[in-house]
Formats: C-alpha cells, structure tokens, sequence
C-alpha cells in the first residue's frame, strides 16, 4: 500500500503541507510508540480511551478486558477515530504566538472488528509482547485458555487516516528575528530507567538480554 485514503474527514486542512498520506510514513510513526488514544461514541455521548496498540502489516490491534464496555461498543462495528502522538521537541520562538511543538501523530479512521479465532488472538498477542520484549513470549508461563476467553484482542485496516508532521526550528516572524532572546528546540524524547526487581525474584535470576541496552521509542 503506497498511500493510505484520503477522505474529507481525514484530509489535514489546518496547515496541510505538514500532512502525508504515505503508508510507510504512518507506518513508522505507528511503530515508534505503543499507546494510542481511541475515541468513539456510546449512546450519544463522545468517549476516549487511552490504550496500548501494536502494528501487524496493514492493520492496528489494541487489546483489553472481554468486560471492557470500550471493546464491546467498538466491536459492534461503530466509527472510531484511533491517534498516535509522539512529542519530539519544545520550539522556544521568539513571540510567544510562533512557539510550538515538534511532533509525529497519526488519525485513522475505521470500524473494529474482533479477533474471534483463539489461535489467532495468541498468535497477535505474542507479536505485541514480542515488538516490546524480543525473546521474552518464549520465556513466559503459557497463556492459558480461561486468559485467552478474558481478553479481547480488537483490529483496524490503516486504510483511512493520515500523517502530521512538525519537525525542524522556531518560525517566526521575519522582523522579530533581531529580536534580543534565545529561541531553539528543547529536544524531548522517552527512555526506559534502570531496570527494578519484584522484591519476590528468585534467586539467581538474571536481568534478561533485551532489557540490557538503553530501551528507547524511536
């Protein structure tokens, strides 16, 4: 898939040369991160829902509780609207209007349908654990099938939605560029801390490989 549609809802209006439409651009915006925001509507009223995600090919998976009130709206086939933001730097400008943010988001729009098949649903379940921890799935006590009936493992085609992209120095107004303050980019980014035991460890056991190097989103 080359570009992802673009459609009256998802066409990026408010300053759109900073919009793409490209799938491997939003694609590795998707990739970068692992908790997104879905909003949805139940009963009149306008929800959003804060919760981790993955990528497999063409399509995004979020999972929770089969009681979650979340998923079983969304599974009924509703619209949803599914974002990604990353925030990459504070842009110190030289007027407090041009200040802003660099960022990478994504805003895909869609129905969700429910991953039925238990094989399937432990097959996507060992991808999202495995994007975060490779090698751990395998280390892990199985998943049983009582876990498997508690979880609900919902999906979406990345097929309506685009890009928006804010990188790069403050812009500011021509004439204020004499003006007398500094003005830059802060650069944010997340990074996993030093690794801390469950007080019940047993014994002799090892920090794992994976958690070793200085865990970072990209």
């Amino acid at each position: 898939m080359a570009q992802i549609k673009k459609t009256p809802r998802s066409r990026i209006k408010r300053k759109p040369y900073r919009g793409d439409y490209d799938f491997d651009t939003v694609a590795a915006i998707l990739d970068a991160g692992f908790i997104c925001h879905v909003g949805y509507n139940i009963e009149g009223k306008p929800y959003v829902t804060p919760t981790s995600y993955w990528r497999e090919g063409e399509r995004v998976y979020w999972h929770g509780s089969s009681a979650s009130r979340m998923l079983k709206t969304q599974a009924q086939g509703i619209d949803v609207c599914f974002t990604v933001t990353h925030v990459d730097g504070l842009v110190l400008a030289r007027s407090a209007f041009n200040h802003s943010i660099n960022y990478r988001s994504v805003m895909l729009f869609g129905q969700a349908e429910k991953v039925e098949d238990e094989d399937a649903k432990l097959q996507v379940l060992e991808t999202f654990t495995e994007k975060l921890f490779p090698g751990r799935w395998a280390e892990l006590r199985p998943v049983t099938r009582k876990e498997l009936k508690l979880t609900t493992v919902l999906h979406m085609p990345i097929a309506e939605g685009s890009a928006k992209i804010r990188s790069g120095d403050p812009g500011d107004d021509e004439a204020d560029y004499d003006w007398p303050v500094w003005a830059g980019v802060v650069p944010l980014s997340v990074r996993a801390g030093k690794a801390q035991p469950c007080p019940r460890l047993l014994d002799g056991m090892a920090l794992p490989r994976n958690l070793k190097p200085a865990w970072k989103l990209k």
